[in-house]
């Protein structure tokens, strides 16, 4: 196999250096314009909705409650999987780290989780109130709405602290990933 002179490596210290991809430029800004008004746009609008719930007392209902924690969830998938996700795919030479690359993982994995278990949270409240409409009230109040969302919530935040999660960790940061 020849090595052409003008071939560019991600790494050129390293022998083991994968090729760097060329893209024209054209393709690459319209990419990067179009994921991040993606990026904006969801942001700009779940602040919305996490605004008009939060400030009106009269939405604090227990479905409410789910559509607020999952436009916060939708959040942070634009301030942060959308962003870091679009570097990750449009670069073909990873830079910023093996940690880092972890991080991202998880941190996608996390966030994109949460909204789908909250997804099919409110796909049981909606069931709920279709099939059984007259103890919905009785069945799903704000309070244990607020359980049932700490409930779900809240073993993925303390997976931080508990002992397995520190020996799968170590696991995961000595594999190989799709962005080394």
């Amino acid at each position: 196999m020849e090595e052409h002179e003008d071939a560019q490596y991600c790494f050129q210290d390293r022998n083991s250096s994968c090729r760097r991809a060329s893209i024209s430029t054209s393709i690459y800004i319209t990419l990067y314009i179009f994921f991040s008004l993606i990026s904006v746009v969801t942001v700009f609008l779940n602040l919305l909705v996490i605004i008009s719930i939060s400030h009106f007392k009269h939405f604090h209902t227990p479905t409410n409650l789910l559509i607020l924690s999952l436009a916060v969830s939708d959040l942070l998938v634009g301030l942060i999987v959308i962003p870091a996700m679009t570097v990750a795919i449009l670069e073909s030479c990873w830079n910023f780290g093996e940690y880092f690359c972890v991080v991202l993982l998880y941190t996608t994995f996390l966030c994109t989780t949460s909204s789908l278990g909250l997804l099919v949270l409110i796909s049981i409240d909606r069931y709920v109130a279709v099939c059984d409409p007259l103890m919905y009230h009785l069945k799903i109040t704000t309070t244990r709405m607020k359980y049932l969302i700490n409930s779900f919530i809240n073993p993925i935040i303390y997976a931080l602290f508990y002992p397995w999660f520190k020996v799968a960790a170590k696991h995961i940061l000595t594999m190989k990933f799709m962005c080394l």
